[in-house]
């Protein structure tokens, strides 16, 4: 399978993603914000669609909408929490936005669905560069923030009183995430990104307590899941959504039933 290009663009996008969705999301399932991920990439469909609707790059309308949309929620912070209902109701609008901008432009209902489900496999060389330029922005802007990040995730009342802007940090933290959501689109869609931006990285707290090695575990996970999802379904001819995400979850139990043993 290695012979063709499609595979090897896929295989290499895919390990892009995967590292940043593992390594990000580590961090998210850290401070307890899963949801973020799947709230962005909802709001970033309807940026998507409305793109194409006026002419413009889907990508560039994922990402800036993407962008916009984390660094509104670490802006507002502990005010959107208790809000599900509010969330959530945000969150079908925003898919029905997206579908409502799909009857106007009924041609782009197939790259919809790659939207929605992912194609890691029509992977294209300008989306190389973009999947590659947006993980290497967004994994040295979490270097730097790493350590005040951990700062006011584990002790965010120190950490005001230490003069640390729990504001900022978030804000800067929560558009990483927005890079990664939309980066992750590209691989399993809008409707599944949960499965690499949550899973490794709730799987690998669930090996190890350790931050360092918790975080190469995270990304290792993913790397593992993404490939082997992409060669499996190359060879069966299934989805690799499912596979990545059938892969995910099953790491998942295994991790939480050897955790069980241990405790």
């Amino acid at each position: 399978m290695f012979e063709y290009d499609f595979m090897q663009h896929a295989l290499i996008a895919g390990g892009i993603v995967a590292l940043l969705a593992g390594v990000v999301g580590y961090f998210l399932v850290l401070r307890g914000q899963t949801f973020a991920g799947h709230a962005l990439s909802h709001v970033g469909f309807a940026g998507a669609t409305g793109a194409v609707l006026i002419g413009l790059s889907p990508m560039g309308g994922l990402i800036a909408v993407t962008l916009a949309g984390g660094m509104a929620m670490g802006y507002f912070g502990d005010r959107l929490q208790g809000s599900d209902i509010a969330i959530g109701s945000v969150l079908s609008l925003s898919l029905g936005v997206g579908m409502l901008f799909l009857h106007f432009y009924t041609s782009y209902a197939t790259q919809a669905t790659a939207l929605l489900f992912g194609n890691v496999l029509g992977v294209g060389t300008d989306t190389l560069w973009w999947l590659g330029i947006m993980a290497l922005v967004s994994l040295v802007v979490l270097a730097c923030l790493a350590r005040p990040l951990l700062f006011i995730s584990l002790q965010p009342e120190l950490a005001e009183a230490k003069g640390v802007s729990l504001r900022l940090v978030s804000m800067l933290f929560l558009a990483i995430v927005a890079l990664a959501t939309a980066a992750s689109v590209q691989i399993v869609g809008v409707l599944l990104v949960f499965t690499l931006m949550v899973g490794p990285g709730a799987t690998a707290q669930k090996l190890t307590v350790r931050l360092g090695p918790g975080i190469l575990l995270a990304a290792l996970i993913a790397l593992a899941e993404t490939w082997l999802g992409i060669a499996l379904a190359y060879f069966t001819d299934w989805p690799t959504s499912f596979w990545i995400t059938a892969l995910s979850a099953t790491a998942y139990m295994l991790a939480s039933l050897q955790a069980s043993r241990n405790t």
